[in-house]
């Protein structure tokens, strides 16, 4: 746990549709919400037909950061959690973006995958909404993507993330604003066939509650309140009659819907209809809808890091087990990290050295897991599966970075691999590796036995060890494992000397 936890912390989601923002101060553990900011950037609709996100959405959503950042600039890092989702997924130049966005808050943003994206959604729901029933649907619809996860209490079970929104869906089918009868139920058919592939798996027989949590899912339920055409949330029949509405109306703007925003106006017909084809694919007859959403399973699960609960963590150790990684082994190696990390100079990283050695440890526990899918290139195997697997808690960038260290542990000391990480990084991921590298050479016999101490020092592209006198003697091994590291790391232009 941090030494003294912020007084103030904040999590900023980065929608397709909206940004949001909501600020928390933090008392003996207990969230307050002090603040909170939305405004509609519609960030999915600014791509275009190669995935590449224009310069005038770019600006009005950077106009938006902005202000967002005034709010936050001044937090210190650990009490803030920035998220992009759909969009920045999908953008080919989302890089170029992120780096302007993250000037305007002052604090890192994180790409996370759709799997992760639910996850966050359904803490946001457990911890914001009372219920009974033991297993529960949420439905999250964003602007590019719509989320649906069965749980039960704190625990997402079973978790989707498919690529159609209410930005996507009514740039597609609703173009302009124009509304027809055929569009609708082409647009429900297209949501359908999306759901098609997950509909056993979420249909009513699975689950007691149907939850809603989103900006269109609120839209439409206060539009079928104050219409009298539902008292309890979004109904079937409510839903039925809004429909039955849509088919008359040949352009958004002749809706003329009570209590709808005439900023949600443009998105939403695409929101309806992937809400009716639900209804109609999992047999939903009621469904209940809750205030928290992805900003509050964001600001939770960073109360869990700050109270060193990190999902993270446990992820690793879940990853491990599942791979038959020997546990014993990765423990020997992470305590020779931490020796190794007692050497540095506070300036050796340009990141927190408490975060040094997270990353270094979930790597010492992962680095051997592709040994389970096969021993020759394991390493290569152990980065795959690490970048590309499902893993909670860990944004797109945090998958990458750890990818990256276990990839370049053994053999070849590729400079290349760091060079796409974003700054700082991209200078602390090599010496992150180099660390994970001569801790696992130092054990490669994988015996229990103390390495004995010794004496390192780095200098820029020079690694120097001093072990006691006349231990390399009797350790010939060791002796010719670091002559071949110093083969690799010079190929790579560093210099390794021991003694």
């Amino acid at each position: 746990m941090l030494k003294k936890p912020p007084s103030c912390v904040a999590a900023v989601d980065l929608g397709s549709n909206s940004f949001h923002m909501i600020v928390c101060s933090l008392t003996d553990g207990k969230l307050q919400t002090i603040d909170r900011l939305k405004e509609m950037v519609r960030l999915a609709s600014g791509l275009d037909s190669n995935n590449h996100l224009d310069f005038d959405t770019q600006e009005r959503a950077l106009a938006c950061l902005e202000r967002f950042g005034q709010r936050i600039r001044h937090f210190s890092p650990e009490s803030v959690r920035i998220v992009g989702t759909s969009t920045l997924r999908t953008a080919r130049n989302a890089a170029q973006f992120l780096e302007k966005a993250e000037i305007a808050l002052n604090h890192p943003i994180h790409i996370i995958s759709g799997i992760e994206e639910a996850r966050l959604i359904y803490q946001g729901v457990a911890n914001s909404l009372s219920s009974k029933a033991n297993l529960r649907l949420v439905m999250d619809i964003g602007g590019g993507s719509t989320e649906y996860i069965i749980g039960s209490g704190d625990n997402p079970l079973d978790k989707e993330s498919l690529p159609m929104g209410c930005v996507t869906t009514s740039n597609l089918f609703f173009e302009n604003g124009k509304i027809s009868k055929s569009a609708f139920n082409q647009a429900v058919l297209f949501a359908q066939r999306r759901l098609e592939p997950f509909q056993q798996k979420f249909q009513k027989q699975n689950w007691d509650e149907a939850i809603g949590a989103s900006g269109s899912l609120k839209a439409i339920d206060k539009v079928l309140l104050a219409k009298n055409w539902s008292n309890n949330g979004i109904t079937r029949d409510g839903l039925e009659q809004l429909v039955q509405h849509i088919y008359t109306c040949q352009n958004i703007n002749t809706l003329n819907l009570p209590d709808l925003d005439a900023e949600r106006l443009p998105v939403f017909v695409g929101g309806v209809a992937i809400v009716y084809a639900t209804f109609k694919s999992l047999g939903i007859t009621q469904m209940t809808i809750s205030d928290g959403a992805l900003r509050e399973g964001l600001i939770h699960d960073l109360l869990g890091r700050i109270y060193d609960h990190d999902i993270r963590s446990g992820t690793v150790r879940q990853i491990a087990e599942r791979y038959h990684v020997d546990l014993q082994h990765a423990s020997r190696v992470k305590h020779t990290i931490d020796y190794l990390l007692s050497q540095l100079k506070d300036t050796y990283f340009q990141i927190d050295i408490e975060q040094a050695r997270q990353f270094l440890h979930w790597a010492a526990e992962l680095h051997e897991l592709g040994r389970d899918i096969a021993h020759n290139q394991y390493h290569k195997h152990s980065a795959y599966v690490i970048e590309y697997g499902d893993f909670a808690g860990f944004s797109r960038q945090d998958q990458v970075l750890l990818a990256v260290i276990v990839r370049s542990h053994r053999r070849k000391f590729a400079l290349k691999l760091f060079e796409t990480l974003p700054a700082p990084l991209n200078v602390d991921a090599p010496k992150l590796a180099l660390l994970l590298r001569l801790a696992v050479l130092l054990h490669r016999n994988r015996q229990d036995y103390e390495v004995p101490l010794f004496n390192c020092e780095w200098e820029k592209s020079k690694i120097k060890i001093r072990f006691p006198s006349g231990w390399l003697d009797s350790s010939p091994l060791t002796r010719a494992d670091l002559l071949y590291e110093a083969e690799h790391l010079k190929i790579a232009g560093l210099k390794l000397e021991f003694a």
